[in-house]
């Protein structure tokens, strides 16, 4: 049972190679019709006006921020993320001030987020880890819109994934996704904006572009970079996406399968899916009682029942991260929990009962051993 899994079935892979064949005897191989493609059914698929393709999820929530100008000032943002959360705040010119989070959700919670908030602040980013969309999201954009302050979504792990039927990356001014090899659907590499704000829109294309004012020319107004997402990736993203619902829901039926088996074992806490929340089960979370060794618990289902859990998210909180010390305010207890037992349980757009009942064993009976 591997950690992780692509999956592109027959008819997929003839699509693409068909998609390829066309791209390479056009020459249009960036910023053509496989890009607006691609822009125009994701923004459809989740229910927003705009769709900006990107190089990456880095690149999409970096631009979101250079649009609302960041620089020099305090962006707020989670200590359980991924380093890029943070590393997109800097090098859009702001300051990450990060915060802690809820353990039910691993996203910010009002409370942490009016904790952190500054004189200075210019921008808010929320996290939906593991595809999981808080239930507290519309107080914290409240929170948000009483400061004047834009929230911006790093959706990276959030495709198909709703929240009172919302789509996650519609919530703030903007929300910002990736398609790494590894996300339900994928363009190999690359990521997408999605925005109501035509202005933003706007702004998005010509920061992709090297921060040219129009394509065809040499005229640069912003200070862009060469982000944009080539015809060959658009095209492999678009024909992905057509098997997003498909896929979402096969993971939703697995997640159910370990909801019910967890529910069995004493101190093996699962992150639940709040009443509203419909996620896309990018990972499953479950937190090990503590005194539990992480490590090896992971070496035991892998020896022992040839089950490899993929990796967290995340093991290292930002504010731990050494890169990030700069930003470093103080310990964060819940987020160092969090990050400290968590474990990610395998979850495949394809996963057959058999390999479900698989983890299952493996996980049951390495708890019962390691936890007693």
């Amino acid at each position: 049972m591997p950690a992780a899994r692509i999956v592109f079935d027959e008819i997929d892979r003839s699509a693409v190679a068909d998609a390829v064949t066309e791209i390479l005897a056009t020459g249009a191989l960036t910023l053509g019709p496989w890009t607006e493609r691609f822009e125009q059914a994701f923004a459809a698929e989740h229910g927003a006006a705009h769709a900006v393709a990107v190089a990456s999820g880095t690149a999409a929530l970096e631009i979101a921020l250079r649009t609302v100008d960041v620089r020099d000032r305090d962006v707020v943002v989670p200590a359980v993320t991924f380093y890029a959360t943070a590393a997109a705040v800097v090098h859009a010119g702001g300051r990450p001030v990060i915060a802690d989070v809820d353990a039910q959700t691993l996203a910010l919670s009002p409370a942490t987020l009016e904790t952190a908030l500054t004189p200075d602040t210019a921008a808010v980013v929320l996290v939906h880890i593991g595809g999981l969309v808080t239930p507290a999201v519309d107080a914290l954009r409240a929170i948000c819109d009483r400061r004047g302050v834009p929230l911006v979504e790093d959706a990276a792990h959030a495709h198909g994934s709703t929240h009172g039927g919302r789509a996650a990356g519609t919530f703030g001014l903007a929300g910002a996704f990736s398609f790494y090899p590894t996300k339900v659907t994928t363009s190999g590499e690359g990521g997408m904006i999605l925005t109501d704000s035509a202005e933003l829109r706007d702004e998005a294309r010509i920061y992709r572009d090297q921060g040219k004012g129009s394509f065809t020319t040499n005229h640069h107004v912003r200070l862009g970079a060469s982000w944009r997402m080539s015809e060959l990736n658009a095209a492999v993203g678009t024909v992905h996406l057509r098997r997003l619902k498909e896929f979402v829901e096969t993971r939703r039926q697995v997640a159910q399968r370990y909801d019910e088996a967890l529910a069995a074992l004493d101190g093996l806490q699962p992150i639940t899916e709040p009443a509203g929340s419909r996620g896309n089960y990018y990972k499953y979370v479950a937190l090990l009682p503590p005194g539990v060794d992480r490590a090896a618990f992971k070496r035991a289902v892998a020896e022992d029942f040839d089950v490899r859990l993929s990796g967290e998210v995340y093991d290292l909180p930002l504010h731990l991260q050494p890169v990030l010390a700069p930003y470093r305010r103080g310990p964060l207890p819940v987020a160092e929990d969090l990050c400290a037992r968590q474990i990610c349980l395998p979850v495949h757009s394809d996963m057959t009962e058999d390999e479900t009942d698989q983890v299952i064993e493996a996980v049951t009976a390495v708890h019962r051993r390691l936890a007693g």
